[in-house]
């Protein structure tokens, strides 16, 4: 029988021992190595971190794009433990909560056009799950089963339960695991970037509409139920597809009947200085919207599927009585939800919003003058998004030259009190919200004599 011997105070060598023997980690590198040394992180206030050692951190990444209004905020204290002493939890099948009605008319009232139908989700994930499953049961619905094939596109990253994997298309590993391979179709890569030399981006993006009418041509439009794509491409590398792409690749779907999910789990609640980007900063009205992050800051696990007025009409029929048999033990958990208020609350009450708008063309103007230093190959991003992607040389570099400049650069600004989210050979950010401009200069001033370092020892 095992027993377990935890000390009141437990050290911090106890607590990165037990974290390597007994924790498995998202993402953990299964090579047989003894576990990988993970920063221990013991505080968060504002926009910084604090390891175990007293060192602080600005947190580049915002936790994992998430914590739009920063850490150590007293009023989710309150309101999260005023929630669980007056109801922890109430089952999603049979009742209904105060927190659960009030943030699916709030967030109904935010999404564009007839987006009024909010189904809440554990994360970002099972949102994206919830949403493939909501394009194959109207279609069975319809009586249309074979309309099933969902277009997805290259880099684009959805989740890593099952279904939202599958419509994944970021990995540049090998992958262990198995996908539905019959129920999806990738589109070419979108990164103006990657387009060929002496291209327009107004050509590349012909193109780039072109490979989706291909891709219809080929498949049928009868076999495709739905096409999902982030607004930019987070996971992927920051990629902002070239300008009136999202529109265009709307239209398409209209007129071949195809449903539109736009997974703002990332672009969501403010991130670009909207509740959500599809209409207010890409001029489409979809018909799903996938959300999560951003909801709650990070406070709290809360998705949600947003699905339009036109889509819930296809699935009725008051002929043929079906369920709708998709939940989760935790959907609408009234904690999460009455977290989702405050945390918007805040937000709209400090006007983060119009300070990101404020703000954002100057974080992009300190991320553009990294475009000229030595080892850069392209900067780019929007909003408080951000990505450097390094290139060691663009004509023969391998993916293991990739891997130690992007390996570099991550150790590069740790060491100097900045916390990155390195993908192979890029560092990709998206701070706090709440960043001032102040903070904003010391994130690059960091970036800047990291990538010197690194272009040096390269």
């Amino acid at each position: 029988m095992k027993t377990a011997h935890l000390r009141n105070t437990p050290s911090s060598q106890d607590l990165l021992g037990w974290d390597r023997s007994h924790q498995f980690h998202p993402w953990a590198a299964m090579d047989g190595a003894d576990g990988a040394d993970y920063m221990l992180v013991n505080q968060g206030q504002g926009i910084y971190l604090w390891d175990d050692t007293g060192k602080r951190f600005i947190d580049g990444p915002g936790g994992m794009w998430c914590v739009q209004i920063g850490y150590g905020r007293s009023e989710m204290a309150e309101a999260i433990a005023e929630q669980v002493m007056k109801l922890p939890y109430s089952s999603p099948w049979t009742n209904t909560t105060e927190p659960s009605a009030m943030l699916a008319k709030k967030i109904a009232d935010m999404a564009p056009g007839d987006l009024n139908n909010v189904f809440f989700t554990t994360g970002g994930s099972t949102a994206v799950d919830t949403a493939l499953r909501t394009v194959h049961f109207m279609n069975n619905r319809l009586g249309r089963p074979e309309k099933k094939i969902v277009l997805a596109r290259e880099k684009g990253y959805h989740g890593s339960t099952y279904l939202a994997a599958s419509v994944t298309g970021k990995e540049r590993d090998k992958s262990r695991f198995d996908i539905e391979k019959r129920l999806v179709h990738f589109l070419p890569d979108v990164n103006p970037y990657r387009r060929p030399e002496g291209m327009s981006v107004e050509d590349w993006c012909d193109a780039k509409v072109g490979d989706l009418e291909k891709a219809i041509a080929t498949i049928g439009a009868k076999n495709i139920g739905g096409f999902i794509a982030e607004p930019i491409l987070c996971s992927g590398g920051v990629i902002v597809p070239p300008e009136g792409y999202h529109k265009r690749t709307l239209e398409i779907c209209r007129k071949h009947d195809i449903l539109y999910i736009s997974d703002e789990v990332v672009t969501g609640f403010g991130r670009l200085g909207h509740w959500f980007t599809s209409k207010e900063v890409f001029d489409i009205e979809p018909d799903i919207i996938t959300c999560a992050k951003g909801v709650t800051s990070g406070y709290l696990p809360l998705g949600a599927c947003i699905v339009s007025d036109r889509v819930m009409d296809l699935m009725m029929n008051p002929d043929d009585t079906a369920l709708f048999s998709a939940g989760y033990t935790y959907s609408a958990h009234p904690v999460c939800c009455a977290a989702a208020l405050k945390n918007i609350e805040i937000i709209e009450q400090e006007n983060i919003l119009e300070h990101v708008l404020d703000i954002a063309p100057y974080f992009q103007r300190r991320l553009q003058i990294l475009a000229d230093f030595p080892g850069v190959g392209n900067v780019r991003g929007m909003g408080l998004l951000g990505c450097i992607e390094g290139t060691p040389d663009r004509e023969r570099a391998t993916l293991e030259d990739e891997r130690t400049l992007g390996a570099l650069l991550d150790a590069a600004c740790e060491k100097r009190g900045l916390l990155v989210r390195p993908l192979i050979n890029m560092a990709v950010f998206s701070p706090p919200l709440i960043i001032q401009r102040n903070e904003i200069d010391m994130m690059f001033d960091i970036l800047e004599e990291a990538v010197k370092e690194v272009a040096e020892a390269l």
